[in-house]
């Protein structure tokens, strides 16, 4: 059985950082736009288990990690 899980460093994950990074924003508009109850397409929270994205007060950045992975 495989994991169908998506990996840190999939497609929709790097539009997700990309989006991020091209201006300020703020967890109300990121989370409207990107949360999802699906478990195939859980990019937002994949993306903050695994430390690439940091929501603090109602800003939402991209890590160090996040822009790591958007330069490779």
């Amino acid at each position: 059985m495989s994991d169908t899980t998506p990996g840190p460093a999939d497609a929709e994950t790097r539009e997700l950082l990309a989006w991020i990074s091209s201006r300020p924003r703020n967890y109300a508009e990121s989370i409207e736009t990107w949360k999802s109850n699906c478990p195939h397409r859980a990019v937002w929270d994949d993306a903050i288990v695994a430390g690439l994205i940091r929501v603090s007060r109602s800003d939402v950045t991209i890590t160090s990690a996040g822009q790591a992975l958007l330069e490779d």
